[in-house]
């Protein structure tokens, strides 16, 4: 049976009181909680490769959490963030939405509501890491591809027919026939439709 994957769940805000509930919340739901006083002291810890989210406050002494949104973007830190505001701080969780943050909350905030976004934020992290992993794996697929049978696959997937094929790379109908028969084997595909799918998605 496959263990279920670590759910985990970053909390970062100078309110100690606020950090502390917050954490003993998402807990309360089997949720994996590590929580952290400033954004410098989250980028100081080793992040572990894992389901992840963030709940971020968005007035913080030292980095903010637009600063801190932004640093982890240049780091390629995909993690989703809920943000966590006072009601001067609109403007700027606004502002942190159009830059990629997926909720925000005023406080003091439901703690059902809470619950249901940072759950959103984490289903959506795992349709992340299921694409990326989905595409790496077609990608190490491709890398078993001749170059010949990368020139076949490229003319297939661009919906050229076998002779069309043939005549530009001075090839007989059959052989490409074979090639293209070793790129689909190759490349996992059970049907022309799914081949040319895997192929795009390689491209992303």
């Amino acid at each position: 049976m496959t263990a279920a994957p670590r759910r985990i769940v970053y909390v970062v805000d100078d309110d100690e009181a606020v950090r502390a509930s917050v954490s003993l919340l998402l807990r309360s739901v089997g949720l994996e909680v590590y929580s952290y006083p400033s954004a410098r002291a989250l980028l100081d810890d080793a992040l572990p490769a894992a389901c992840a989210c963030l709940v971020l406050d968005v007035r913080m002494p030292g980095m903010s959490g637009l600063e801190l949104q932004r640093e982890l973007a240049a780091r390629r830190l995909d993690l989703p963030i809920v943000f966590i505001t006072g009601h001067g701080d609109v403007p700027m969780a606004v502002a942190a939405m159009k830059a990629g943050a997926v909720d925000f909350l005023q406080k003091p905030f439901n703690d059902q509501d809470l619950i249901e976004r940072v759950q959103q934020a984490l289903l959506g992290a795992e349709r992340t890491a299921a694409a990326a992993a989905e595409i790496d794996d077609v990608r190490t697929r491709m890398a078993r591809l001749t170059p010949r049978e990368h020139q076949v696959l490229a003319r297939v997937v661009d919906g050229q027919a076998n002779k069309t094929i043939a005549a530009a790379l001075s090839l007989s109908e059959r052989t490409v026939e074979i090639h293209r028969a070793r790129a689909m084997e190759k490349m996992e595909a059970r049907s022309l439709a799914e081949l040319v799918r895997v192929t795009l998605l390689a491209r992303e």
